[in-house]
């Protein structure tokens, strides 16, 4: 196998990992790191590759998020992390938006910054426990009183793993809303392509020399792979048997875990 896999590692400069499922479990304890991937990523920086850490995470900002995985012995600091919630601000500003927010507690900081008074957008995200139907009901109406709704999520993921099990994702409660209101989603984290091309943008790395790592076959590597860019499937995280046999999305390669991707990487450099 790793001698037609070494074709996927030829000519990388950069590498984009996705982080749940990737690096760690999360869970109510606050998560546990995947075997070898704390050293992979040691590796990684030692070898002179660009790295992007590339995550959807959105119940928590990007500093309590970066300080939880420093806890757990990754090397990660804020400015290598690519998340949707400063892209979704970044939008919100230029389009003049006010959103309602229906994400989780801990992600509000990340929107001190944005006027909210009298919404004229719905901004949604992974907010857990706060998916009540009091608050979907909340945000519907705000949507569905509007001339022309605009839904902004941060993500699109179908469910992710925790130490306990599998979790619905904000995918779920988007499609809520998008019936509900006879909207379309504007999508900012993975897999949109604009997120996969800041991240390329913020390396220096043209998609041909980069490669995404993701446990998501369709939002990591179906959405790299949209954008020109090789991409892995982990056998981690929410991985499960039949993604294989996915109808759409076929990886560059499948590899057990972060720790083999980035042995076969190297060894090609």
């Amino acid at each position: 196998v790793r001698g037609e896999m070494a074709a996927w590692a030829r000519a990388v400069r950069g590498l984009l990992l996705d982080v749940s499922g990737v690096l760690y479990d999360s869970g109510g304890d606050g998560g546990v790191p995947i075997a070898g991937s704390v050293e992979a990523v040691r590796r990684i920086k030692a070898s002179g590759l660009k790295l992007r850490f590339c995550t959807n995470e959105t119940q928590a900002t990007r500093e309590k998020f970066v300080k939880k995985l420093q806890g757990m012995g990754f090397d990660i600091s804020v400015t290598e992390v690519t998340a949707p919630a400063p892209a979704a601000c970044r939008i919100l500003k230029e389009r003049s938006l006010r959103p309602h927010l229906l994400v989780h507690d801990a992600l509000v900081p990340e929107f001190a910054e944005i006027d909210k008074a009298n919404p004229n957008c719905v901004v949604i995200g992974d907010a857990a426990e706060n998916f009540t139907y009091a608050n979907l009901n909340e945000a519907f109406r705000v949507l569905i009183g509007m001339e022309k709704p605009v839904l902004i999520s941060l993500g699109r993921g179908r469910y992710y793993k925790e130490t306990d099990g599998l979790k619905l994702d904000v995918g779920a409660y988007m499609k809520a809303l998008e019936y509900a209101c006879d909207v379309q989603a504007e999508v900012v984290g993975k897999p949109a392509k604009m997120f996969f091309e800041s991240a390329l943008a913020e390396m220096g790395v043209p998609p041909q020399q980069a490669i995404m790592i993701g446990d998501d076959i369709v939002n990591d590597v179906g959405g790299a792979q949209r954008c020109g860019m090789r991409a892995l499937q982990v056998r981690t995280g929410k991985y499960r048997p039949c993604d294989e046999n996915h109808p759409h999305v076929k990886p560059d390669a499948y590899v057990n875990n972060l720790a083999e991707a980035v042995d076969i990487i190297l060894q090609q450099l």
